[in-house]
């Protein structure tokens, strides 16, 4: 089974329909990951009513029971918000040991555990009547997401063809930003964002698991993984065959015998050694940078705060105003989806990054002027636009999927560990400490996002290189040469961006 459409898009590569099975199935991992990013911003003023009556409800014996006071609810509406990261930071230490130890396919069937456990206990936190259950959901759901957002990018990575992993790569993001829309639609007060309804509104995100647990058998295991890993040639090429629907593999399982002769020449890839070894450093710095750039980028202060800065701005319905920027968030990512193969990962990169930073700049200035010039927030409003837009074009989809390009098997896993532990750090960081900086910068704040966009976008310049269309082993030997040899590849790839493939010429 084939899709003339995606077979232009790869070339002479084929897309069957276990490989869109896969990729679909996976993909809902991603999609949970949103959902719980998404789900608890509509519905907060209920929540915290909530937590207010089971107070309340607490003080037996008193005559008249005080509420609880706005400094406790603070605290507890933070903590409700930000145990999510920390769930995150905590659970993706493990996602190395999982991988390796059970494989892409059944630590994903397992992680759906704490999908369904983190699930039930939000949406039964209200018949419990107890906040600690909810606070507790949130960080197992955020366990969840923690795992499932270095699974999702590395298991589509090793069963993508090599010139179709860009665009299938992206689908993860897709995934999230679909998630997160979702869950700003859910959660409006017409639908599931009700005093009655809330806690439905949570628990919703057991159905993908529930889905995800029932297709995942039918699922093939990463080939690269039972060659590379588990030796188990057989069991590979029958996944290879059924992901490429060909009886001839022998092409592909020549480059995986070829990397696994490399990889048996050296001892096996720690954490530790990711760091010390001059082959995998300037690979990790480059995963850790570009995972910082998408998080420091702003983006999550304006998708966790958003319905703050446009009550700044004097909108009065700024629920559908942040449905609109999810809008704008899914559509972006669907155009990154076509161009990453056609313009390449470093490029598209690059060009996100110089776009927000071009936005938070106008959003600096117009903010500032919002009191003088009431009419500036029409232009704020199309910098948050634009803002969100350039993200998803470049540092949203791109630092997911290019840290599984820029390892060979071996250190892949403490590689994506790595990366997602920087990730959920600083996602923690910047959502804990925006309404801080907010009270000290004010309009300026989007000013030390600006700042570090350009800092971000001189490193992808000068330091990362382009992968599109090149194998694994390819790329992690780019990595072996001599610097002088990187710093030569990289002028190269700087002045090849325009560069199209002979597929897109016709």
């Amino acid at each position: 089974m084939t899709y003339p459409g995606f077979q232009q898009l790869g070339g002479s590569e084929r897309v069957t329909g276990t490989l869109i099975l896969a990729v679909f199935t996976a993909v809902l991992g991603s999609l949970q990951f949103g959902y719980n990013v998404g789900v608890i911003n509509a519905p907060q003023k209920i929540i915290e009513r909530n937590y207010n009556e089971t107070w309340m409800r607490r003080q037996t014996g008193v005559q008249h029971p005080q509420p609880i006071d706005q400094a406790t609810l603070t605290t507890l509406w933070s903590l409700s918000v930000a145990i999510f990261s920390i769930g995150g930071m905590c659970s993706s230490f493990l996602l190395g040991t999982l991988a390796e130890w059970l494989g892409r396919k059944k630590a994903m069937l397992l992680n759906n555990v704490l999908a369904f456990l983190g699930g039930s206990l939000m949406g039964l936190s209200q018949y419990c009547q107890s906040y600690e259950i909810l606070i507790l959901g949130r960080f197992i759901i955020g366990a969840y997401s923690g795992i499932s957002s270095g699974l999702v990018p590395m298991y589509i990575g090793e069963i993508s063809p090599t010139r179709l992993r860009g665009t299938l790569g992206t689908l993860h993001q897709l995934a999230i930003v679909s998630g997160i829309l979702i869950a700003q639609i859910f959660g409006l007060n017409v639908i599931l964002g009700t005093d009655e309804l809330w806690p439905m509104l949570l628990a919703v995100t057991v159905f993908p698991a529930i889905l995800q647990a029932a297709l995942l058998p039918l699922c093939p295991e990463s080939p690269r993984y039972l060659y590379i890993a588990r030796n188990e040639e057989e069991k590979a090429k029958k996944c290879l065959r059924m992901l490429t629907g060909r009886q001839d593999v022998t092409k592909l399982l020549t480059e995986m015998k070829e990397e696994k002769r490399k990889m048996d020449r050296e001892p096996k890839v720690t954490i530790a050694q990711l760091f010390r070894s001059p082959s995998y450093r300037q690979p990790i710095f480059i995963a850790i940078i570009l995972q910082l750039s998408q998080q420091l980028s702003g983006v999550n202060a304006v998708f966790y705060y958003s319905t703050s800065i446009f009550i700044s701005m004097g909108i009065q319905q700024p629920v559908y105003v942040t449905i609109g920027v999810g809008i704008v968030n899914t559509a972006f990512t669907v155009v990154s989806l076509f161009l990453v193969e056609r313009m390449g990962r470093r490029t598209l990169h690059l060009l996100g990054l110089a776009g927000m930073s071009i936005c938070a700049f106008t959003m600096t200035i117009s903010l500032a002027l919002l009191e003088k010039l009431p009419w500036m927030s029409y232009i704020s409003m199309v910098a948050i636009f634009g803002f969100v837009a350039f993200f998803e074009v470049g540092p949203g989809p791109i630092p997911w999927f290019i840290v599984a390009e820029l390892f060979s098997q071996g250190p892949r896993p403490a590689a994506m560990t790595i990366a997602g532990f920087a990730n959920w750090t600083s996602n923690f960081l910047v959502g804990m400490s925006f309404q801080y900086i907010v009270e000290l910068c004010g309009p300026f704040v989007f000013l030390i996002f600006a700042l570090l966009l350009v800092g971000f976008c001189g490193f992808t310049y000068f330091k990362v290189p382009e992968t599109r269309g090149k194998t694994f082993d390819e790329i992690a030997a780019g990595f072996r040469r001599t610097p002088s040899l990187l710093d030569q590849e990289f002028k190269q790839n700087s002045t090849e961006l325009e560069y199209l493939d002979d597929d897109f010429s016709m």
